[in-house]
């Protein structure tokens, strides 16, 4: 038993231990090389963030700066958009499925503290995995905390504190983070009107 399977067990473990310490130091090494990229260096960017992240989909993106804590434990699926200044903090698995944007200035914590201090203070830590499923819009400066999963087919609105689980289907804003209506059937019927009418000014952009 090491450090890091209590870590990705969502146990107590020892922030300090030295296997973490070079992992940590091998993600800031591919951090500091994904925010030092221009907006030409497409093809480096992009293998940066293969090398950094567990696993990755097709069509994965971040515009720097971004932070994380090891990039290892965080998962994503096919066209996922990380937008400015996102951070996450994957003590703990971090699972994002297929079509995700994440507005700027996101946090996604799944690394937490004991509420004792005397504990806290020795150096140990705990974390709570978190999942973010299909089809998905995180508005601006919205906060998922550890232990969250998010539904498939859901808007979450800018600033919202995410503190328990959201069902599929909806839209949720505010600090905590409710949900304020289902997604329906309207919502789709209108959108696809606007796209309808796009597409007879501009023509359609499918292949």
């Amino acid at each position: 038993m090491t450090e890091k399977d209590l870590m990705l067990r969502g146990e107590l473990y020892y922030f300090y231990d030295q296997e973490l310490n070079q992992e940590s130091r091998r993600c800031k090494n591919l951090i500091r090389k994904l925010n030092n990229t221009t907006e030409n260096q497409v093809e480096d960017r992009v293998q940066i963030i293969k090398e950094l992240f567990g696993n990755v989909g097709e069509l994965c993106w971040i515009e720097p700066p971004f932070q994380c804590d090891y990039g290892s434990n965080i998962q994503v699926g096919n066209v996922v958009f990380f937008n400015y200044d996102c951070i996450v903090l994957d003590t703990c698995k971090v699972s994002i499925g297929n079509n995700v944007i994440i507005g700027p200035r996101v946090c996604i914590y799944t690394a937490s503290h004991p509420i004792c201090a005397e504990i806290r203070g020795e150096g140990f830590n705990i974390g709570k995995p978190i999942t973010i499923g299909n089809d998905v819009w995180i508005g601006g400066n919205s906060v998922i905390n550890p232990g969250v999963t998010i539904g498939s087919n859901v808007v979450i609105g800018a600033g919202s504190v995410v503190v328990k689980n959201i069902p599929d289907n909806v839209i949720a804003v505010g600090n905590p983070c409710k949900v304020l209506r289902s997604i329906t059937a309207e919502d789709n019927e209108y959108w696809n009107k606007m796209k309808e009418k796009y597409e007879m000014q501009m023509g359609s952009k499918e292949e």
